[in-house]
């Protein structure tokens, strides 16, 4: 595994284009993979590569919630198989920071299953193991209103070990889909301009009903305090959790 090869000096990159080369035309070489972080540094050398045999494989920039969501419905999609968008959404907030798990997940529900397409429940099934997934559902609980629901989940998830700041994650993502929905329907923003996956869109246009901008500040900051006392020494994650759940269950209200 080759790191950051725009940053390849002349010597390496002659020794790269020589072994992809050499490599064409014999058998018995070992796999070189070098990442290339983008951009126009060292694109060159990336033509020189494929012309010389290399295969390029362009890898999706994953780091919002909506472009892991996208990339859940292509790993479908390649399957000839399609996922409903709340399944798509759980499976991006249990396994979002472990791409090869989550398109390993992918391809395990499209071959264990018939079912087009895929459902939540079906997802459920699969991750019922893992304790991460009680931070979606405590989020969709409080967002329903289900206040005493909610924190009997929370207070479920910690003893089985989830982190409370897992669920925070969980419920920001809810929000922020909410933020955003209600800012189209203002017409702040279009919906281009929410940079939001169309289905997780719809969805939070869904659960509008009863929430308003000060409402969600309120929520938003709240969710933020408690991410602090989360990180810091003396803080009570789990007081500041329940806290959260209360006011977003109260869409923003005591």
């Amino acid at each position: 595994m080759l790191d950051a090869l725009q940053n390849a000096d002349e010597a390496l990159g002659d020794a790269l284009v020589r072994f992809c080369k050499e490599s064409a035309h014999g058998d018995g070489y070992a796999t070189v993979v070098a990442r290339h972080e983008g951009g126009v540094k060292g694109k060159r050398l990336l033509g020189l590569l494929v012309a010389a045999g290399a295969r390029k494989e362009q890898v999706p920039d994953l780091k919002r919630d909506d472009a892991k969501i996208n990339f859940v419905m292509q790993q479908f999609e390649r399957q000839q198989r399609s996922v409903s968008p709340q399944a798509a959404q759980e499976l991006v907030a249990v396994l979002g920071g472990r791409t090869g798990e989550l398109a390993a997940m992918c391809g395990q529900l499209c071959f264990d299953f018939d079912e087009n397409p895929i459902d939540i429940d079906r997802v459920d099934q699969y991750l019922t193991a893992n304790p991460q997934v009680t931070g979606f559902a405590v989020a969709d609980k409080a967002l329903a209103g289900r206040s005493a629901e909610a924190i009997v989940a929370m207070r479920s998830a910690i003893e089985q070990g989830v982190d409370p700041i897992a669920m925070i994650g969980a419920l920001a993502m809810k929000l922020r889909a909410i933020a955003k929905a209600s800012a189209v329907r203002a017409g702040t923003i279009s919906r281009a301009e929410a940079k939001t996956n169309p289905w997780v869109l719809n969805n939070a246009m869904r659960q509008l009903g009863g929430w308003d901008s000060p409402g969600l500040g309120r929520c938003i900051d709240m969710l933020a305090w408690a991410d602090e006392q989360c990180k810091t020494n003396g803080g009570d994650p789990d007081y500041a959790l329940e806290r959260c759940i209360e006011l977003i269950g109260g869409k923003g209200r005591w």
